[in-house]
């Protein structure tokens, strides 16, 4: 996970020179945050708190910036079938029309449609809430005003869903702790932690920054939409959905208090929205982290799972945590590496096997272009993987291309034994197959020259 930029979540103080404060908050929406109050920001505003940001969420501009990035993430229609294309045909009176009702307080946000989607490697689904594409630009809109109040506050501990920052510098900075010699892993997972969120004390935490009441009460409209879920509508009385575009803000919101405690108690943490590792120097520190996390979550009303959360000892050979999608373990000759977790190799064999079943009517070449981008988008995530795990992604994608050839030949079975033979490597190579094995080699070369 070397040789990539790391990025800081933190914003520098320094000289007020025009541009300067621009340049440090660049991601931030202009037609929002002007220079003038990106000062503000970064000296501090009276109190602590910030007045009179409604009528910037209904600001035709930010509305139009927001509905743009609802555009480029895609997605469905909500429960209203109208899809991004449908609403951006009318989309100057869609806008104005928004605009209007969040002036005069008459907005409403649709229920949003609950949806499930498969957790690999486990028989549950996670629930999904899919707004409206109109609700999404909303809370886009919404999330371009405050987000920035509350960015300056959070610390360099979280990762996720926060502006020039990503997995991967909060998987690099797991890397570096453990080659520090933090050891000791407490691995934490909250239960169902999106939808158990309590909305007063998050309200009360959103409050301590945000004195606009009408802006408020726009985050509590979101907080209380309806579900939509197997044609009845029920009220959710705590949470906030997964899929919303203001929910990993908010979910940040509320757990920022507990990366505080944490810090100031000397832990290493990150997190990466409710995923959490804190890496520590021996077993002590860990049960010591793992009082102050069980306190401060009963606390804050939400719930550990005990059998996810544990602490692990990366001394003891085969031992293991993961953490994004990888998995840390110590080999049995006391050497520290990382793989794709079980859960992440299934996920990508799943996804491949829709595309490669031997009763499959495709040509070859067709096969091959429609599983290539899959499989450079799951390399470009685990590149950093140790170096065993490509040859057996190769070798399992070039077995099942296999097997739809053999069966082209009236034989039964996987690919195997003379198969190698009448369709080596190499022939797959020539019809364009992606190879991680190739690809990481390539990478290795580059990164030493």
């Amino acid at each position: 996970m070397d040789g990539e930029k790391k990025t800081d979540g933190s914003v520098p103080q320094g000289a007020k020179q025009a541009g300067e404060v621009r340049a440090r908050w660049a991601w931030a929406e202009p037609c929002v945050w002007t220079e003038r109050m990106l000062t503000a920001l970064e000296d501090g505003v009276k109190g602590g708190q910030w007045f009179s940001l409604i009528d910037k969420v209904w600001d035709e501009r930010n509305l139009r910036a927001a509905f743009e990035r609802v555009k480029a993430n895609k997605g469905a229609a909500g429960v209203d079938h109208v899809s991004i294309a449908d609403f951006e045909k009318k989309l100057d009176e869609n806008v104005a029309t928004v605009s209007r009702q969040l002036r005069e307080g008459t907005y409403q946000p649709q229920p949003v449609a609950r949806r499930y989607i498969a957790k690999p490697g486990s028989r549950e689904k996670r629930p999904l809430g899919v707004p409206t594409v109109r609700d999404r630009m909303v809370e886009g809109a919404t999330r371009q005003v405050i987000e920035p109040i509350f960015e300056k506050d959070f610390l360099n501990c979280s990762y996720g869903f926060r502006p020039e920052r990503g997995c991967k510098d909060a998987l690099r900075e797991v890397v570096r702790r453990l080659q520090a010699g933090h050891l000791h892993v407490l691995e934490v997972d909250f239960r169902k932690y999106f939808d158990s969120i309590p909305w007063t004390p998050l309200m009360e935490r959103v409050g301590e920054r945000i004195s606009d009441g009408r802006m408020l009460r726009l985050i509590e409209q979101f907080l209380q939409q309806g579900v939509l879920e197997e044609g009845r509508i029920w009220e959710p009385e705590e949470g906030t959905p997964q899929g919303a575009v203001i929910s990993p803000l908010l979910a940040n919101i509320y757990l920022h208090p507990l990366d505080k405690r944490l810090t100031a108690g000397g832990y290493r943490v990150i997190r990466y929205a409710d995923d959490l590792v804190v890496l520590c120097q021996n077993r002590a520190q860990a049960e010591g982290a793992l009082e102050e996390l069980t306190n401060w979550t009963t606390e804050a009303g939400l719930i550990l799972h005990p059998e996810k959360t544990r602490i692990v000892d990366l001394n003891t050979p085969g031992a293991h945590f993961d953490f994004l999608g990888y998995r840390f373990k110590r080999t049995r000759m006391g050497k520290l590496n990382w793989w794709p977790r079980p859960k992440s190799m299934k996920k990508l064999k799943d996804r491949l096997r829709a595309e490669t079943r031997r009763a499959n009517g495709r040509s070859l070449d067709e096969i091959i272009q429609r599983i290539n981008p899959k499989l450079r988008g799951w390399f470009e995530y685990f590149k950093h993987a140790h170096h065993t795990t490509f040859s057996d992604v190769d070798r399992w994608v070039r077995m099942r291309l296999r097997s739809i050839l053999r069966k082209r030949k009236g034989l039964k079975g996987r690919g195997r034994g003379a198969d190698h033979q009448r369709w080596p490597n190499a022939y797959f190579a020539e019809h364009g197959l992606f190879s991680t094995v190739t690809t990481y080699a390539y990478a290795c070369q580059s990164a030493r020259r």
